[in-house]
């Protein structure tokens, strides 16, 4: 039997990861073969229940709500006689069904009642007039091959101004029917969803099941322009990697049926690759869903110094990236999120994590939160000291040892040890004046210090302080190593204030013995030349960057990475 959706006054809220659920239990998740998970932003505080391999998210009405609903008495003025009957893929009466009903207007507004296996195939209810998002799921048993057949009828627009019976009939239902490109796949779950606004109320229902047979249909008479959204979220698994191929619509009806073939030059390719955890065995657990409403999602494991490939359809809208780092028992998770990547078809992206060189990283995009600010006359710093090699930042860095300093006008404000690498809070004197911050932490392999001075004065509201950051790009394989004795040219970025205004002058030092001695590297169209050391031994980097309005920063990577013998395989 199948579960079918709830819904609430509202639209859902992005979540941490919840496990899907399986209708068989199923073996522990290899480093290629993904295993059923949602990602971050599905199905906050929701409870997920299945029955014979579909899931249902279930919503609750509030407090006030519910207990307005129960108060009502049956027939009660204002009310109507609504009656649901049901009826399978043959025709007949069934009671293999959830029916949901979601208030839309009306005293109930935002509430919903869920029938679920009612001993009858016919319900009947008493209702406050008003409009109704309304739902059903019937469910075929097994015939054959043993899989569950799913039916999802969806009324957007349900007006109950007098008694009124409505059927529920599986047979006008059409198929889903979406196929990947490739052939070494094998199907894990499918998601449809559906948000219906009618006077600023969202209501919410969806489907969730393990079974390729799945039917859709729309029932009734459209909506107001636009005010119907629906998607539909559809994950195989394969050697290595996922495949994620979703479709979303917005319009007046709910779908009736859905026909997906993509070819792969429809699709995005997204390449994962994993370092080497310093604070962990095992695989890296990475989930990729669409960031536009829940979607069931899987995540794949992949090993260090792996790699797991997502294929998917850019049409779905953004997409989010969820990396969790391997980390030792008993200790705090460790995870990375990439948000709202757009993807174009036939592009590959590859994303690497945990790979040197770990240092400052500030967010270039247009949304980003300031890594600094000042609000008033108190300094809040939140950068990440600590970002792997592509930029990443976790809230929860690898670090034996952290110190963040404050001085103004030269004078020492307050110090902060043992920390979160680069975050800290200070209040200061009001007034304009010159401030230097030094930030440091020490790694199980390595240490990062960066040094910025600016002048601030008291403001009315955050304003962003003006840091920057300098990140170096050695071409490195996923145990964190280069090639002794080899020449290579080492891309040289700059993030955050001095990208913005503009550099004044940006001197760079390579060292390959701990820091104790620096080279010059100049840079050059934004690369410097590098020849590693022998070995076994280490390469640490230094800047020391102006922008064009003074403020400076100087920053060092002490054994940023570390050479191996050149006829090594990475």
């Amino acid at each position: 039997m199948n579960v079918s959706a709830n819904a609430a006054s509202s639209s859902p809220t992005p979540s941490s990861p919840t496990p899907s659920t399986s209708p068989t239990p199923s073996a522990a998740p290899s480093a290629s073969r993904p295993q059923t998970a949602t990602r971050r932003s599905v199905l906050r505080g929701l409870a997920v229940t299945t029955v014979a391999g579909t899931a249902a998210v279930c919503l609750p009405a509030t407090a006030a709500q519910a207990a307005s609903a129960a108060r009502r008495p049956a027939g009660a003025a204002g009310t109507h006689r609504l009656t649901l009957v049901h009826l399978g893929r043959n025709g007949a009466p069934t009671t293999a069904y959830r029916t949901l009903l979601t208030a839309l207007s009306g005293p109930d507004a935002g509430s919903a009642r869920e029938l679920k296996d009612s001993p009858s195939s016919t319900v009947t209810l008493q209702v406050p007039a008003g409009r109704y998002l309304l739902d059903a799921s019937i469910s075929t048993p097994p015939v054959g091959d043993g899989t569950w057949g799913n039916d999802w009828l969806v009324r957007p627009r349900l007006d109950v101004d007098r008694d009124l019976t409505v059927v529920l009939d599986a047979r006008v239902a059409r198929p889903v029917d979406i196929r990947p490109p490739v052939t070494d796949v094998r199907f894990e779950q499918v998601g449809v969803f559906a948000e219906v606004t009618y006077e600023g109320v969202t209501g919410f229902a969806n489907l969730m099941a393990q079974s390729l047979d799945l039917r859709l249909a729309h029932l009734g008479p459209a909506t107001e322009r636009g005010a119907v959204r629906t998607w539909v979220d559809a994950y195989w698994s394969r050697p290595g990697g996922v495949c994620a191929l979703g479709y979303i619509f917005r319009g007046e009806r709910a779908l009736t049926g859905l026909v997906r073939h993509p070819a792969l030059s429809d699709l995005a390719t997204l390449v994962v690759r994993a370092g080497v955890s310093e604070s962990g065995e095992g695989p890296a657990l990475v989930g990729v869903s669409p960031s536009p409403g829940p979607s069931p999602a899987l995540s794949l494991a992949v090993p260090q110094r792996g790699t797991g490939t997502f294929l998917l359809t850019p049409e779905r809208g953004t997409w989010d990236l969820a990396y969790g780092a391997p980390t030792e028992p008993e200790a705090p998770g460790r995870s990375y999120l990439v948000l709202g990547r757009t993807f174009t078809a036939g592009s590959t992206t590859v994303h690497t994590f945990e790979n040197p060189v770990f240092g400052p990283a500030i967010d270039t995009s247009a949304d980003a939160r300031p890594v600094a600010q000042r609000t008033g006359d108190t300094l809040e710093l939140t950068v990440p000291l600590l970002a792997d090699g592509d930029g990443h930042a976790t809230s929860s860095p690898v670090f034996t040892a952290s110190t963040i300093t404050l001085h103004r006008n030269g004078a020492l404000v307050a110090t902060r040890r043992g920390e979160t690498p680069g975050h800290a809070s200070f209040t200061v004197p009001p007034g304009r004046a010159a401030y230097r911050v030094t930030a440091s932490a020490t790694r199980p392999r390595g240490r990062v210090t960066a040094t910025w001075t600016f002048t601030s004065a008291t403001t009315a509201t955050a304003t962003e302080l003006p840091l920057s950051a300098v990140r170096f790009h050695p071409d490195l394989a996923l145990d964190g190593t280069a090639p002794a004795h080899t020449t290579s040219r080492v891309p040289v970025t700059v993030q955050g204030a001095a990208r913005r205004s503009g550099v004044r002058s940006l001197a760079v030092s390579v060292s390959t013995d701990g820091g104790t001695t620096w080279t010059p590297a100049p840079v050059t169209d934004g690369r410097i030349e590098l020849t590693t050391p022998g070995p076994g031994r280490t390469v640490s980097f230094r800047a020391a960057l102006t922008d064009t309005h003074g403020n400076t920063l100087t920053q060092t990577h002490i054994d940023a990475f570390a050479t191996r013998r050149a006829t090594t395989a990475p």
